[in-house]
């Protein structure tokens, strides 16, 4: 998204502290109404940037904007933006409405006692916690701490809320639950939400966009289908989803597409990324097949018609999912990789036993030719 309709600009952000440089260098632009991931591993960059967002730091060099304005030397409490934290930092001492109004009896010119009220209450009517108002902290579940600590957010109405892996602490099933409130809370209140998360289910599942971050820097942004199916390096590719990495170098290149010598001398042809920087004969690249996009079956099976690969290999583990089985198979040239069989289709067949050979295929368009860095 272009510049035109951002909330939240960094313009040339970089952030150092002492020889450690944070955040380098970067340029993003988040929309009004849009629901951004910042997604990365520990160190990437991604709660300084949010930070920077809050107020709580400030740009060594660079600007950061919100709603057009400059925010460099903006305190944090005359900031737009609203935060909920990973350990939801509610007061223990004070009940679920008091931690709710807390923000609300800061602001100044302070609000009547029937208006930080109703505010409330609309706030626990929300988040779906009506009735609770009287309770203690200590007395909630994580998954109703969480929402009181929404609530909290949500009350003062800021034009951006910041989220600092605020689903890290629940059990995956209510992970999920609030994962599906978040966005239906954001939509309905049309409030810009930017998270930062290591979760990259998470961020595909919950985001307009999601931003991956790179030593301090940012190294693509697109929605959660871009980054998957046109990832801009091996680097987004590993880590947005499961991906068999296999190394070679490019023979020819052009309409998108590669013919690639892997270093097991197997010749292949790969369609290029979109979004990746160019390659050319002679470039080093990494061939990325994702597991569901790879076929499995019975050795002497027949082979799908358009297949660009196929051979046989040894079933050397096998898992089930639920949903699909992933199955760990040893290609006698390409190592060991993952295959995963959708349900569906091992309902109509069978599953493949540890030993077994089986036939392994994937067609051209499953296979992706991409720089290394």
């Amino acid at each position: 998204m272009g510049s035109d309709n951002a909330l939240i600009e960094f313009r040339n952000v970089t952030k150092r502290f002492g020889d450690v440089v944070a955040a380098d260098a970067i340029d993003l632009s988040i929309a009004a109404g849009e629901f951004l991931s910042l997604l990365g591993p520990s160190g990437c960059g991604k709660t300084t940037s949010l930070r920077l967002i809050a107020g709580f730091e400030q740009p060594t060099e660079g600007e950061v904007l919100i709603d057009g304005q400059s925010m460099n030397g903006v305190p944090a409490y005359r900031r737009p933006v609203n935060m909920v934290f990973q350990h939801y930092a509610l007061f223990p001492h004070l009940d679920v409405a008091a931690n709710v109004a807390y923000g609300l009896r800061q602001r100044l010119p302070r609000s009547s006692r029937e208006e930080i009220a109703r505010r409330v209450a609309a706030g626990l009517d929300m988040v779906r916690l009506v009735g609770f108002d009287r309770r203690r902290a200590w007395e909630l579940s994580g998954g109703q701490q969480q929402r009181v600590a929404l609530a909290r957010a949500l009350v003062n109405q800021p034009k951006v809320l910041l989220l600092d892996e605020p689903l890290a602490a629940l059990d995956r099933k209510l992970r999920r639950e609030m994962q599906i409130e978040l966005q239906n809370l954001q939509r309905s209140l049309g409030i810009t939400f930017v998270l930062v998360t290591h979760d990259q289910e998470e961020a595909l599942s919950m985001s307009d966009r999601v931003c991956i971050m790179r030593d301090g820097r940012v190294v693509q942004t697109g929605s959660p289908r871009e980054l998957y199916d046109e990832p801009a390096n091996r680097y987004v590719a590993d880590f947005v989803g499961k991906s068999n990495f296999f190394s070679g170098v490019v023979l020819s290149a052009g309409g998108g597409r590669a013919d690639v010598r892997l270093d097991s001398l197997i010749e292949l042809p790969a369609r290029l990324s979109r979004s990746a920087a160019p390659v050319a004969a002679g470039d080093k690249v990494s061939l990325s097949v994702r597991p569901e996009q790879m076929a499995i079956a019975p050795e002497a099976g027949e082979t799908p018609a358009d297949a660009a690969f196929r051979s046989s290999a040894e079933v050397l583990n096998r898992i089930f999912l639920g949903e699909h089985t992933e199955y760990l198979v040893r290609e006698e040239r390409l190592g060991s990789f993952l295959v995963l069989q959708p349900r569906r289709a091992e309902l109509a067949g069978r599953l493949f036993e540890l030993g077994e050979r089986v036939q392994v295929s994937w067609r051209q368009e499953a296979a992706i030719a991409l720089p290394t860095v």
